[in-house]
């Protein structure tokens, strides 16, 4: 069994993403092992890209911000390797196929299994598309995560059977950023799902509150959550490290109340 289904087996994960290299490489390197240590069971790390198309206001800042200050996929790659000294949760990479195909994407699959990567999303390959890179990552234990949305309808079925990893459930229809309120039939989804394969499911996109993830929790088998942690890596810059640990404990505590 992989390394990132591993994280469900226990509990209903928390799934935090930071983009990498905001405010710096350093912060980002401190900010990993914190969060694991304060309750994160897997963590994504974005690749810094200047046409993140899935991405809302506040992570496409975030990536203006860690490639304005030098933020580079070798800089990351080295991050990464260095954090593996410190902590053995699974490390996703959040990236787009441009910046894999660019560096090579046999060089990017390499350093990936170097420095102890365990997992790639990229929102912008469909799945009709991902042969190519399916192989390459399925030879070398990393897994490729399929992405669904409600829009998927027919094809739910046909992600799902093919799965790795786990399942990333896109809880609302547009580009990722805080929701007050997350209004699609989720359930329906996760159910369609779990029709025809036993692979986690987390849900992820608008996500802001313990509220919000433990009725996501309750639902799927975890919550993913990005744009309310990077809004506060925004707001406190290298002093961020604090307020995401209070916020990932919060966020752990919704879940366990809820499930």
């Amino acid at each position: 069994m992989s390394k990132v289904t591993d994280a469900f087996k226990k509990r209903k994960a928390f799934i935090p993403f930071v983009t990498g290299g905001d405010p710096d490489i350093s912060t980002t390197e401190k900010l990993i092992p914190a969060m694991a240590a304060a309750g994160a069971d897997l963590i994504e790390i974005g690749i810094p890209f200047s046409d993140p198309v899935a991405e809302g206001i506040v992570i496409q800042e975030a990536d203006e911000r860690a490639l304005k200050n030098g933020c580079t996929t070798d800089k990351l790659f080295d991050m990464v390797k260095r954090i593996r000294e410190k902590t053995d949760i699974p490390l996703i990479f959040m990236t787009y196929y441009n910046p894999v195909f660019t560096y090579g994407t046999q060089k990017f699959m390499d350093r990936c299994v170097e420095c102890g990567i365990n997992g790639l999303i990229i929102p912008d390959l469909p799945f009709e598309e991902k042969e190519e890179l399916a192989d390459i990552c399925q030879q070398n234990d990393v897994d490729l995560i399929s992405m669904i949305a409600p829009t998927s309808e027919e094809r739910i079925s046909m992600i799902a059977r093919e799965a790795q990893g786990f399942l990333y459930c896109v809880s609302s229809l547009g580009v990722t950023g805080v929701r007050s309120q997350i209004a699609t039939d989720i359930g329906r989804l996760i159910k369609k799902v779990k029709e025809v394969t036993d692979i986690p499911c987390a849900i992820g996109f608008g996500i802001s509150t313990p509220e919000q993830a433990g009725s996501m929790a309750i639902l799927s088998d975890g919550a993913i959550v990005g744009s309310a942690i990077v809004k506060l890596v925004a707001k406190y810059g290298s002093d961020c490290i604090d307020p995401v640990v209070n916020f990932t404990r919060d966020m752990r505590r919704g879940i366990e109340e809820a499930a």
